[in-house]
């Protein structure tokens, strides 16, 4: 693809976009898109057979690039000499991509039309939450295995440490608007806020103390 070509599409992806979170997507035509792309209706043909293809590309066009790039860094924590460091690290890398202002406008219209593309929400929802949460219960038993985490349960972990990290800001962005006002400053606290709960539950300087060893409140 060229290029002027490439350009064009991601034109259509963008004033698609815009025009399905505006006008839904019965009030979206694909004539519409072609005039807010700038580009003839012809041109949306060329790069998108019909309109449920272009919806689709819209709704899932990032999350699995986001998905992979995330299970890279979660693979390197599972190994990490200071895990502590290296969930922090992964905290903010997970909130900068839940949080990223496109990916947040695309998963509000999955969720707007849920009930007209049941099957869109739970590829949505498999290629990114649920596969981020797998990835993570795998880097956690690892943490486990090597006696870094203190859990027999790590999908359940995994599970809280999502939530603890992103669940807030997320449901926020979703109920009040796609990350405005939410400086990077102030997701990062929050991550690193997150991370310190999970890590009072599962680390195992919490478990120490759980079984009144060194350190720990029981003298």
């Amino acid at each position: 693809m060229s290029d002027r070509s490439t350009r064009k599409r991601e034109a259509i992806l963008q004033a698609a976009t815009e025009l399905f979170l505006t006008r839904e997507y019965a009030g979206t035509s694909m004539e519409d898109i072609a005039v807010a792309a700038a580009v003839s209706k012809q041109t949306v043909y060329k790069h998108f057979s019909d309109k449920r293809t272009l919806f689709r590309e819209v709704a899932l066009g990032s999350v699995e690039l986001v998905s992979r790039d995330f299970q890279s860094e979660v693979a390197a924590v599972a190994e990490a000499p200071d895990v502590p460091a290296a969930l922090r690290d992964l905290a903010r890398s997970y909130v900068n991509a839940v949080m990223n202002p496109v990916l947040l406008r695309r998963r509000q219209l999955v969720l707007r039309e849920a009930g007209r593309f049941p099957d869109l929400a739970r590829k949505y929802h498999e290629s990114g939450p649920r596969r981020t949460i797998g990835v993570l219960t795998t880097a956690f038993a690892r943490l486990a295995h090597r006696g870094e985490l203190a859990t027999d349960d790590p999908r359940l972990a995994a599970t809280q440490f999502a939530f603890l990290v992103v669940g807030e800001p997320l449901d926020t962005a979703m109920f009040r608007g796609a990350g405005r006002g939410r400086r990077l400053r102030e997701l990062h606290a929050l991550a690193a806020a997150g991370v310190e709960v999970f890590l009072a539950a599962y680390g195992m300087q919490s478990e120490t103390k759980r079984l009144g060893g060194p350190g720990s409140a029981n003298r």
